[in-house]
This record gives C-alpha cells, structure tokens and sequence, in this order.
C-alpha cells in the first residue's frame, strides 16, 4: 500500500495562485498529484517533469564555471509558471502556478514540503538487541 502523500501537495497548493502539483519519481511514474489536476493530465506533466529535471541536471555545469549543482527549474509561459525540485531521492515536486504567485513564497513553501515528506518518510534505524546472528 502506498503511503498518502497529498498532505504535501495540499499545503503547497494553498500558496496564492497555486493551481496544481504533483510528486514524480525519476524515471517519470507519478507518485501522488493534487486534487485539481486530472489522473491523465497529472501523469503526462509528470512524464514531461522528468524529461525536465533531467535536462537541468545536464546543463548545470554551466553556471558557476562548470561546478553548477541542480536545486530548482524555474518555467515561464504565457499563462503562469512550473516550479520543479528535488523532492528527496529519486522524486522531483512540480507546481503550475498563475504568473502573480509570490515567486519567494512558492519557492519557500515547496522547499519547506520537500524537507517534510524526507522526515516523513525516513525510517529510524532498528536498535540493536544485542544478540549476534
């Protein structure tokens, strides 16, 4: 059974201009969306999601004279933006946003959600009983 993962994205989605999120595994699987977005919809952006950190992966060597690390994708188009990052090993958050969001506020937020659902869903290592196998 797959852990309930819409707290994260439901949080998110309250910011301002906020429209839809959704979580993605690398390999481009959908992992949870908000309420707002269809099933299909959500599982063709987060294809294309993937598609996208891996690109700015690719090209991050070309900030900071080639020592440039990913942290964020920031998209705009004519009707709003998609913020994408990092959420955690192997998952990327994506947010579609109206273009009067508060940049910092949503920024803030996902960083925020992301570090959340890393406590979440770590696991505490099991105590030794002190008998050897």
């Amino acid at each position: 059974m797959k852990p309930d993962l819409s707290w994260v994205l439901d949080d998110v989605i309250s910011v301002r201009g906020a429209r839809h999120a959704i979580l993605v595994s690398a390999d481009g699987l959908l992992l949870e969306r908000s309420s707002e977005i269809p099933r299909d919809e959500a599982e063709t952006n987060a294809a294309a999601m993937s598609s996208m950190q891996s690109l700015s992966r690719a090209v991050a060597g070309f900030v900071a004279g080639g020592k440039g690390v990913w942290k964020q994708t920031l998209l705009e188009y004519d009707g709003g933006w998609i913020f994408l990052i990092a959420a955690g090993s192997g998952a990327y958050m994506a947010v579609s946003a109206a273009l009067d969001v508060d940049m910092e506020v949503m920024s803030i937020r996902m960083q925020q959600q992301v570090a959340a659902l890393g406590r979440a869903l770590s696991t505490q290592p099991r105590q030794s009983t002190g008998a050897e196998a």
